[in-house]
């Protein structure tokens, strides 16, 4: 039991870890995307796009956004109902 145990906590350090260095890719990734987001609305503007237009883009990203807050809680019910049901 003491082994199991020790195993046990073991791979939930290295589930942990892993979930660490996946969010700190993440982060490093939205910077990034914000400043190519920065980027192009200044070649946007440039070029003359409209700021209606500006708007509908910046639109979509909130969009975008709840879509994959909802596809992580509909994964989430998922996995809780796999781990728990079966």
């Amino acid at each position: 039991e003491a082994s199991s145990l020790s195993q046990s906590q073991y791979m939930v350090g290295d589930l942990i870890g892993s979930g660490e260095a996946t969010l700190t890719g993440l982060r490093e990734q939205r910077e990034k995307l914000r400043g190519v987001n920065r980027l192009l609305f200044d070649i946007g503007n440039k070029v003359g796009l409209s700021n209606a237009t500006m708007r509908i883009i910046e639109r979509r990203d909130v969009t975008d956004a709840y879509l994959v807050f909802a596809g992580m809680v509909v994964t989430l019910i998922v996995i809780y109902i796999c781990w728990f049901k079966f």
